[in-house]
């Protein structure tokens, strides 16, 4: 067995072991405020020093991005008016393995008087800090995994998986599902596969000029070219705005194949166009454009045309922005 293999097994070893030594009582608690939290709109404030202070930005991001609004507060600017971010609905969870941490032993009155529920967690159950909180969560390890036993390393690793653990059971109880965390990874491939739609990406058809079924051949190229997008719809003569056909470089090419090179010059926009083409609501996932255009077996599908109801054009969708847009 490696050194490094051994460390990652005594810290594993440490989370398994804290995970036994638990309090189903106060992990329930534990859950119970952060549900009425979240119905009170309320924050979550988590704050620590040194290392407990970076677990506890890490917990207070996990918790952001699962729909609890979570925000890491530096004890020492708590007591020079950052307290002030604090409201009473508040649930405070205070990290410090030794539970003596003296700059939370400082806030820690101030908290109560505002009527706020606190949470500890610690690693010694008879700490100041573990006797005063509503809630007491244990993060004690037998030992650290540095050598010298001294450096936070499974004592950090096991309040960090409690952390994670809260925010993982919080997503079950409340079906938290796959959409509502993508809102709040918009960035994200999954954020943009749960929510970008088919009209945040399209160009607008006021963008597009249509063409006319008797547009002669040189003028579609002409305007297929000037508009950059490879494409042009034909507008139905009888239905302003309703699209009659759609001419791609595809289309384009097999109308040519079909006419002698003599025969070219008296082609006109409803020879060449495509009276069928594949169309997408503008509400669509762009996901879902995405799939249409790559799956489709029949021929290569570049643009689609964006239609609302009786096949009213909204815009044109091409591949080439829904790869630019990092779905695929």
């Amino acid at each position: 067995m490696s050194a490094l293999d051994r460390c990652l097994r005594e810290e594993a070893s440490a989370i398994s072991s804290s995970a036994k030594r638990l309090d189903d009582i106060q992990v329930e608690k534990a859950l119970e405020l952060l549900d009425s939290c979240f119905k009170s709109k309320s924050k979550v404030i988590i704050t620590g020093v040194g290392k407990s202070g970076i677990v506890a930005r890490k917990i207070a991001a996990t918790f952001s991005s699962i729909g609890l609004m979570a925000i890491y507060l530096n004890p020492l600017d708590a007591l020079h008016g950052d307290l002030g971010v604090v409201s009473p609905e508040d649930i405070c969870f205070l990290l410090s393995n030794s539970g003596e941490t003296l700059e939370l032993l400082e806030i820690l009155p101030h908290l109560k008087k505002r009527g706020n529920s606190c949470i500890a967690l610690a690693g010694n159950s008879k700490s100041t800090l573990a006797v005063n909180c509503d809630v007491f969560l244990e993060t004690y390890v037998d030992r650290e995994v540095c050598p010298l036993n001294l450096a936070p390393t499974a004592s950090t690793a096991v309040t960090m998986a409690i952390g994670d653990a809260l925010a993982s059971v919080w997503m079950q109880r409340n079906s938290v599902s796959s959409f509502d965390f993508a809102i709040n990874h918009p960035a994200g491939s999954l954020g943009k596969k749960l929510t970008l739609k088919v009209k945040d990406i399209m160009i607008p058809v006021k963008d597009i000029q249509p063409l006319n079924k008797l547009t002669n051949f040189l003028d579609v190229i002409t305007r297929i070219t000037a508009d950059g997008i490879g494409s042009g719809w034909v507008e139905d003569p009888e239905c302003k705005g309703k699209i009659l056909g759609l001419i791609t470089d595809g289309d384009l090419r097999r109308g040519l194949k079909t006419k002698k090179f003599d025969d070219w010059g008296d082609l006109v926009a409803e020879d060449l166009m495509n009276l069928d083409p594949i169309t997408i609501y503008p509400d669509a996932l762009a996901v879902e454009a995405l799939n249409l255009m790559e799956q489709n077996h029949k021929k290569p599908i570049s643009v689609l045309p964006v239609v609302k109801e009786a096949n009213v054009m909204v815009g044109l969708l091409r591949l080439h922005d829904l790869i630019q847009s990092g779905l695929s």
